[in-house]
């Protein structure tokens, strides 16, 4: 099924043995950026010039650490030296300042590891360090020495925090047990474990409503004879708060009271440190802001009430950006779009879209795709989590099965349950021209819609770990042949990840959808089943895989979809990708195997700030007439 919901579709690409993707670019009229980088290439803008020292100090760095394993990287990773051995130091001083504050960071790296008698010595030309001055002559290069004697391990003894935060039943308030997290007797003593133990026991008491908990008192005694650490924490729990007044500053064009009950924050109300982090996440999502930030008064007022300010700088309100893009089968699309941010003070979003695609030559416009769409979204309707969306579109497209002309209107509500589940719920009427095999046919609907999302992946562009999952429901009545319909999808997505950092992560996606109604010639085409493409069966057109009837194809009422990928992570810049897709179309059964189409092929992964940029090549496994020898595909982000 192919729905345009203030979006456009995309541009076909059936057969196409290469596509190139000019990428779009989206100008911003508040400022000219100061650079772009693409691939490690400044295409404009100053790239960052090298500080040029006056009196560069090189210099010849060992490390000898009596140490193996991570601890032996961890006192490595903690050196200033050895983080910029390759390069000289800001003459002498900058050397001596470097190996002075290496002192620190390495007995830091020690406790971090619970060793807390551990004896650190720099040598710089064979003399310590902390014992010359700043402007001591050193030969040019110097050798520095870093010797590092851990000592034994420690573990913790007695430990206890005082006045901790009373047991509740309210799940939303649980906050972990610290002995859950090694602060217990008899563990390793890693200091990283004592700063955790505290802000448990003090988010224990926020989530109980007390927002200036604070650690009055930290005891720590190490016992170099039996190697032991006695800590004891004591906790100010201070008193306990509701929301006071909420004021709003350094707005130009948003108004300030939406923005405080945008952000959900009400006087009165229980002091909830969930409800503080929600509201900056709603006010994230408004999407009209360069930086927010939520600051609590100093003290809780006599009435027990605790003031906060929200501090806003705004982005520009208009936005607009154009793209282009090539395939040796259909030609070139242009396509641009323009955004206002804050139409009427409340954050109300438009945004245009238009496109122009299968240009090619000699020209002929018969084979011309176009679109225009527009999309307003009123946010904070009812509720700070429901947003009002309203969309229309109009459309002609050219593909092998049909071509189509149509207009749509939605109007919606989308309610976020939790950062995890959203749902969206409203009316859809569609007016379309069809010219297919079964001749010209014109058809109007009117129908419902219904979406529920599950997002628990830990990354929506680059997921390792986690599982996604989307439902669909759209009941229809089409009045040109006077029949109701039904159509019903679900999704699922699932990663895993393993080795450091996740460096390995098997993915797997599976979806399934029906669709009741008429007969398949009373049933606009765009509701029918289609399957192929990047984001379907690599190896296969988009959208060239349906029901095959005497070397016609077309839509069907069943789908069924599954993909596997192998992903790897090669190193910071770039990875690696395996994958097999497999789908079904069919038509009034259920599919059977022998209409499964399956694809297979390798990827590579460029890794951005923004995501990684993908290129797949696929084959078709069981090709058939008209099916390509391959396919690539670009874009942004993983395939699913």
């Amino acid at each position: 099924m192919r729905r345009v919901w203030g979006r456009l579709p995309a541009v076909k690409s059936i057969r196409a043995k290469l596509s190139l993707c000019v990428c779009a670019l989206a100008i911003t009229l508040a400022s000219p950026a100061p650079g772009f980088e693409l691939f490690g290439v400044t295409l404009f803008g100053n790239p960052d010039a090298e500080a040029v020292l006056a009196d560069p100090q090189p210099y010849v760095l060992t490390i000898s650490t009596n140490a193996a394993g991570p601890l032996d990287a961890a006192i490595r990773d903690a050196s200033d030296l050895a983080a910029k051995k390759d390069q000289p130091a800001s003459g002498a001083a900058g050397l001596l300042a470097s190996a002075r504050g290496d002192y620190a960071r390495i007995l830091g790296a020690l406790y971090h590891e619970g060793y807390y008698g551990g004896a650190v010595s720099i040598l710089v030309g064979g003399r310590e360090a902390a014992t010359l001055p700043p402007d001591t002559a050193l030969p040019k290069p110097v050798p520095v020495s870093i010797l590092v004697n851990p000592g034994p391990a420690f573990r913790f003894g007695a430990i206890r925090i005082a006045n901790r935060a009373p047991v509740t039943n309210d799940q939303g308030d649980v906050v972990l047990a610290p002995e859950n997290q090694g602060f217990a007797s008899g563990e390793p003593a890693r200091s990283g474990i004592i700063s955790k133990a505290e802000t448990l026991a003090l988010n224990a008491w926020r989530q109980l409503g007390y927002p200036k908990a604070r650690v009055e008192k930290r005891d720590v005694v190490a016992d170099h004879q039996t190697q032991r650490l006695d800590v004891l924490i004591t906790i100010d729990p201070g008193r306990r708060a509701s929301i006071g007044d909420v004021t709003v500053s350094g707005t130009e064009h948003v108004d300030p009271a939406f923005i405080a009950r945008q952000s959900g924050l009400v006087p009165g109300q229980e002091y909830d440190p969930d409800d503080v982090a929600r509201a900056q996440k709603r006010l994230a999502r408004l999407e009209v802001f360069k930086s927010i930030r939520l600051e609590a008064a100093e003290t809780i007022s006599d009435d027990g009430d605790l003031p906060y300010a929200i501090i806003v700088q705004e982005m520009a309100q208009r936005r607009f950006g154009f793209g282009a893009t090539y395939s040796s089968i259909d030609g070139f699309g242009v396509e641009g779009f323009w955004l206002h941010r804050n139409l009427f003070g409340q954050a109300e979003r438009l945004r245009l879209d238009a496109k122009i695609a299968g240009i090619a030559f000699p020209l002929d416009t018969a084979q011309f795709d176009y679109a225009f769409g527009g999309t307003f979204t009123k946010p904070g309707l009812f509720t700070p989590d429901t947003d009002l969306i309203a969309a229309i579109s109009a459309e002609r497209t050219v593909l092998p099965t049909y071509t189509e002309i149509s207009a749509m209107a939605r109007l919606g509500l989308s309610h976020m349950l939790s950062d995890q589940i959203t749902f969206e719920a409203g009316l859809l009427g569609e007016r379309n021209r069809f010219e297919d095999d079964f001749g010209t046919r014109d058809f109007a609907t009117l129908g419902a819609y219904g979406v529920a999302e599950l997002d628990f992946r830990n990354d929506r562009i680059d997921p390792t770990q986690g599982f996604y999952a989307r439902a669909t429901v759209d009941p229809f009545y089409e009045f040109s042949f006077g029949n109701p319909a039904l159509q019903a999808t679900g999704e699922l997505r699932g990663y895993f990840g393993f080795g450091q950092d996740d460096q390995f992560v098997l993915a797997g996606r599976f979806k399934a959808g029906v669709l009741l109604g008429p007969g398949l010639g009373e049933i606009p085409p765009d509701r029918l089943f289609f399957a192929g493409g990047g984001g379907s069966v690599r190896g296969y057109g988009y959208r060239s895989i349906g029901v095959d009837s005497g070397g016609t194809v077309s839509g069907g009422r069943y789908l069924l979809e599954a993909s596997a990928e192998a992903r790897v992570r090669i190193n910071e810049t770039f990875g690696a990708v395996a994958f097999i897709d497999g789908g079904y179309v069919a038509a009034d059964t259920f599919p059977g195997l022998d209409q499964l189409r399956i694809g297979a092929g390798v990827g590579l992964r460029y890794y951005t700030g923004f995501g990684p940029l993908r290129a797949d090549i696929a084959i078709p496994l069981n090709k058939r007439s008209g099916d390509p020898d391959y396919a690539i595909y670009v874009g942004i982000g993983q395939s699913f």
